[in-house]
């Protein structure tokens, strides 16, 4: 079985989960699993793992993640995308459209501005975040109240790539680069709500998770196309999730002692709260990280990725 770190570029009206299955098919496996969930109607960098790679899955779970994303201000809707039901419009007039243009879309460009200082969000209720069990979207979907409590997260950056304007609305296409978890849907329908225009996504493009970029990634066609000529090139070496993790080069006796579960002496250069992906000649062992034991400064083994563990 081949094992390893897929970057697929996930195409429109299809679930993430969808494209697990896509790739179990392909590679005749079960072992898949994918990181960052994208919304169906969401295209662009998914990372899906197999084989022994899942063992790295969990250390991608804080990656930032950076999207590309087009919002139409001038209509709402009740699922903050193009899939539900336009809950107001109020697309300016040519001539409000013309005094905007003339001021640069000041208003539309200080409600992103305003955006970049969010330090909370709540999730939109038609999202697969769980109430009581249930995933949000089946209960709104069934007419019942949704709460959903607001969570932390970061906005390190917005950019406007464009603003165009037409008798359906204004839309603008901006890049932000952000936390885990943050709802770029939620960010279109902030904007509108400050603007007092409404706004919805109308589409939204991963384009880096971590240290993975979009440029790098494979259509479902492309893989069927290398697979069927033999080629697996596609699938990429499992600690290229690790990346931003400092390494730990492992002396040969230090290996040993690893392989076979034993903590070994801590350098004095490691540091607490830090996890560290440990290497013996360039080959990936272990997740270690360091603790104190009877005064002893231990690295110890958080999870081990050489052979069968």
């Amino acid at each position: 079985m081949t094992d390893g770190i897929i970057l697929l570029d996930k195409k429109p009206g299809i679930t993430s989960m969808a494209s697990d299955n896509f790739i179990k098919k392909m590679l005749g496996t079960r072992k898949v699993g994918h990181s960052g969930t994208l919304d169906p109607f969401a295209t662009g960098l998914l990372p899906i793992f197999v084989g022994k790679a899942l063992k790295v899955m969990r250390y991608t779970d804080d990656y930032d993640k950076a999207y590309r994303c087009t919002a139409c201000f001038g209509k709402a809707t009740d699922t903050l995308d193009t899939e539900g039901e336009i809950t107001s419009v109020n697309i300016p007039s040519a001539e409000e459209i013309e005094i905007m243009k003339d001021n640069d879309f000041k208003q539309i460009r200080d409600a992103f501005k305003t955006l970049e200082s969010l330090t909370e969000q709540i999730p939109p209720k038609y999202s697969a975040k769980k109430i009581g069990g249930r995933k949000a979207y089946e209960l709104a979907r069934e007419g019942k109240e949704v709460e959903l409590k607001p969570h932390r997260i970061s906005i390190r950056s917005i950019d406007i790539i464009g603003i165009a304007a037409d008798e359906d609305g204004i839309f603008v296409t901006f890049d932000v680069y952000c936390s885990k978890g943050t709802y770029i849907r939620t960010l279109c329908d902030d904007a509108g709500r400050i603007t007092g225009l409404g706004a919805h996504a109308v589409s939204l493009r991963r384009i880096a998770s971590g240290p993975f970029r979009i440029e790098d990634a494979v259509t479902e066609e492309q893989i069927s196309k290398m697979i069927a000529e033999g080629d697996h090139s596609f699938i990429r070496n499992a600690d290229e999730a690790l990346a931003g993790m400092p390494s730990y080069e492992l002396t040969d006796k230090e290996y040993a002692d690893v392989l076979v579960g034993k903590k070994i002496p801590a350098r004095g250069d490691a540091v607490f709260d830090i996890r560290y992906a440990a290497y013996h000649k360039g080959d990936l062992t272990a997740v270690i990280y360091l603790a104190e034991e009877n005064g002893r400064r231990l690295m110890r083994i958080e999870r081990m990725l050489k052979g069968n563990a």
